[in-house]
């Protein structure tokens, strides 16, 4: 497998990871400068050169993925009998240095509904590394004509879902973690999606746009109908967005979904962070 198809597979796995490369080398040395090693926290794909460079490498790159915001940073070693690493020695007689960059889980955003709100909030998530669903029954929301312009620049891997019958089907395809934001067209359909999500396991959180009288009367139908208690029904938050914010305008309300949904990531990646050195442990 190649390093790139490793990056890629770490990735769709959610999985933290490190990208070690020979970044330059003097004298003799295992391997020439731009071999690349992939760590991920069971398995490794690639090589640097085996030995102690390799060894350390390794263990420093899963160190660093049960870092909270892991910074790269460079390890140099010399190649030669009068030193002794961790792993041996290895005295090719030349000495090298190697870049560490930490590939950290991606958040994982699905918008189901592609309206006037939704499209600003993709605008505005697209600009982040992530991976954005995009998901919604009417075609006409979907569009390259309509998703081309605001999604151009776009950084996050965005995946478009249409899903004319059934949107719910999808949360069963997303990744864990992944957080869901219901703002459709229909109100049936979101009660539907609110239903569905909170049978859904593993998903990250559950926001619902909508007024407060709407959610009075989705809360009782998710009580009577979905047979959901009081603290599964609280998994859902509404009103959605940072409060103080009051704006109605599509941009403003984007905007705030956005801040609050970015304070969320900061929050996932400390506590991932804690459980990845609770389980190093």
């Amino acid at each position: 497998m190649t390093w790139v198809a490793a990056v890629a597979r770490l990735r769709a796995r959610r999985e933290p990871g490190v990208l070690v490369t020979v970044a330059t080398v003097r004298g003799h040395a295992p391997r020439r400068a731009g071999a690349k090693l992939v760590v991920g926290r069971t398995g490794t794909w690639g090589s640097i050169g085996g030995g102690n460079i390799e060894a350390v490498a390794v263990d420093r790159a899963r160190e660093l993925t049960a870092t909270h915001h892991p910074e790269p940073e460079l390890m140099e070693f010399a190649l030669n009998d009068k030193v002794t690493g961790r792993h041996g020695v290895q005295c090719c007689g030349g000495a090298v240095t190697v870049l560490l960059e930490p590939l950290p889980v991606v958040p994982a955003v699905a918008i189901f509904g592609i309206g006037h709100v939704g499209l600003e909030l993709a605008r505005i998530l697209a600009r982040h590394d992530l991976d954005l669903h995009l998901v919604d029954s009417r075609p006409d929301m979907l569009t390259d004509e309509r998703l081309g312009v605001p999604l151009a620049d776009a950084v996050a891997q965005v995946c478009v879902h249409h899903t004319p019958l059934l949107p719910e089907e999808v949360l069963a395809e997303l990744a864990p973690g992944t957080h869901v934001l219901i703002m459709t067209h229909d109100h049936a359909e979101d009660a539907a999606l609110c239903d569905a999500a909170l049978r859904t396991e593993g998903l990250g959180t559950i926001g619902l746009i909508g007024s407060a009288a709407k959610w009075s009367r989705f809360r009782q139908r998710l009580a009577t109908e979905g047979g959901h208690d009081d603290a599964t029904i609280d998994r859902i938050t509404t009103p959605i967005g940072t409060p103080g914010i009051t704006g109605k305008e599509p941009a403003t309300i984007a905007v705030s979904v956005a801040a609050d949904l970015l304070r969320t990531f900061e929050q996932d990646g400390g506590r991932a962070a804690r459980a990845a050195a609770a389980a190093d442990a």
